[in-house]
């Protein structure tokens, strides 16, 4: 029996899982916190500037007491919102660059203009520059801290410098399609890496990993443990997930994302979509939200509960009726990323007196939570991507409120999966892949059919007809307020 592990290394913390490799099934897993994550939480300017060797601690902390014992093969995923400048030695010569980074704004919108506008990124790469892209941050370290910018001779993504550390930095450096997309330098379209446009960022040309396929590992340990190509956080979690055309997912933090698997590249001159690779040779393009779970939070607080107390929310919104009273939530608390509106504010419309109850307020910030995720669901089906299923991700995603208004908000069938570490399950399966092609047990062209795991499925049902009409409801007051916005 085979057996591999896959690594999530996030922003607060290294998760580990060990698995079979035929099947999937979770045998070990082991966890540890950064040492990063505090300042992170805290808000610290510090928290943009991470030294990789925490990432090596965790992950030894994370598998101690011989959790990898039997292992023969190990992928890697970690966060996408990260860089490391290194000097031709291998050597950082400035703590990796993390984080939605407010301090690369400029930068970003700089490199914008430079290239032409964001049709021209677009089309270049896939994506448009924001503050949290590797491109954005270069060229922010270019600007604010030019000679450590100067020193750097090659950059790599922490997934890529966490395989090179386990392989015992050899010569080579590798890294997959799907985290490449994320940088801002790779073009989904050609599937090559724009070493110009690093250099425009950085100041001047430095050396990028080989990207390697799907099922390619990036070598063995000296011991002999395979190592895969390693990916992305997001691309894992598509593929820990066992997502396919047809599928799309949403996840629910504080903001929002939504993306699907796609058997091209989506370039848009509107930035609106993200185009991404995933970690199986097909496309993956996103759509975010600036609010999501924070729209309920702030909710909660407004009628007397704590911001933590979504389930009293949800038990709330279920004694409204669908359209709450007529009330209708533009979530717009932080801006809008979808549609592109940053200087948004949320507002509130419909206020009669018969709808002044905490329960319709409660049904309306769910409802606009979902009609804002709705709308990024649509940019992606107005390009053609099929939605037959939702996956939702996210505590939220158990909430009875988000249950049963979903399927007829976002006009598909809902999974709401068991909980898990995807992410970390997606490692493991690209490790299942790889070792499985380089043995002769998986053909090297079809992934390991890992079963699904345990899931709930909510239809839509009758209340299709219903949740159209709220989504009316919503658009009108959407389009009222901001002609045009999408």
């Amino acid at each position: 029996m085979g057996i591999v592990a896959g690594l999530d290394s996030s922003s607060e913390s290294t998760h580990i899982v060990v698995c079979d490799a035929e099947t999937g099934a979770v045998l070990k897993q082991g966890y540890a916190a950064h040492p990063s994550a505090a300042a992170a939480a805290d808000g610290d300017a510090k928290a943009y500037g991470v030294d990789p060797q925490s990432w090596l601690l965790a992950l030894g902390e994370a598998c101690g007491g011989g959790l990898l014992e039997g292992v023969q093969a190990i992928g890697v995923a970690a966060r996408q919102d990260a860089v490391l400048p290194l000097d031709a030695m291998g050597a950082p010569v400035h703590p990796a660059l993390v984080g939605n980074d407010p301090r690369a704004q400029g930068a970003a919108a700089d490199l914008t203009d430079a290239l032409g506008g964001r049709a021209a990124w677009a089309e270049a790469v896939g994506t448009v520059p924001q503050a949290k892209l590797p491109v954005a941050k270069l060229a922010w370290l270019r600007r604010e801290e030019p000679e450590a910018a100067q020193r750097t001779a090659q950059v790599l993504l922490p997934q890529d410098w966490l395989v090179w550390q386990l392989l015992g930095c050899p010569q080579r450096r590798t890294t997959d399609r799907g985290a490449a997309s994320a940088t801002g330098y790779y073009s989904t379209a050609t599937e090559q890496w724009r070493g110009d446009l690093l250099a425009a960022a950085l100041g001047q040309e430095a050396r990028l990993p080989e990207v390697l396929g799907p099922a390619e590992a990036a070598g063995r340990t000296p011991e002999g443990l395979l190592i895969s190509a390693g990916t992305g956080e997001t691309m894992a979690a598509a593929f820990g997930l066992g997502v396919g055309v047809g599928d799309a997912v949403v996840t629910l933090g504080a903001s929002g994302a939504v993306f699907a698997v796609h058997d091209r590249a989506l370039p848009d001159p509107s930035g609106i979509i993200t185009s991404l690779a995933d970690a199986t040779g097909m496309h993956l393009p996103v759509v975010h939200t600036a609010n999501a779970v924070r729209t309920l939070r702030g909710a909660a607080e407004l009628v007397g509960l704590e911001p933590t107390d979504l389930a009293g929310l949800s038990a709330l919104a279920l004694r409204s009726t669908p359209g709450a009273h007529g009330l209708v939530l533009l979530p717009y608390l932080e801006g809008e990323r979808t549609p592109e509106l940053p200087h948004a504010a949320g507002s509130l419309h419909g206020l009669r007196r018969e709808s002044m109850k905490p329960e319709h307020l409660a049904r309306a910030a769910f409802e606009g939570m979902l009609c804002g995720l709705a709308d990024a669901l649509e940019v992606l089906r107005g390009r053609g991507v099929a939605v037959e299923r939702v996956f939702l991700l996210g505590a939220a995603a158990a909430l009875p409120a988000v249950q049963q208004f979903a399927p007829a908000l976002l006009g598909a069938r809902i999974v709401v999966p068991e909980a898990a570490d995807y992410t970390a399950l997606g490692a493991a399966r690209q490790a299942a892949w790889a070792w499985g092609a380089a043995e002769g047990r998986f053909p090297a062209d079809t992934p390991p059919p890992w079963p699904g795991r345990a899931h709930q499925v909510f239809e839509p049902g009758e209340q299709l007809a219903v949740g159209q009409a709220v989504r009316r409801q919503y658009e009108a007051v959407r389009e009222q307020q901001y002609p045009g916005a999408l």
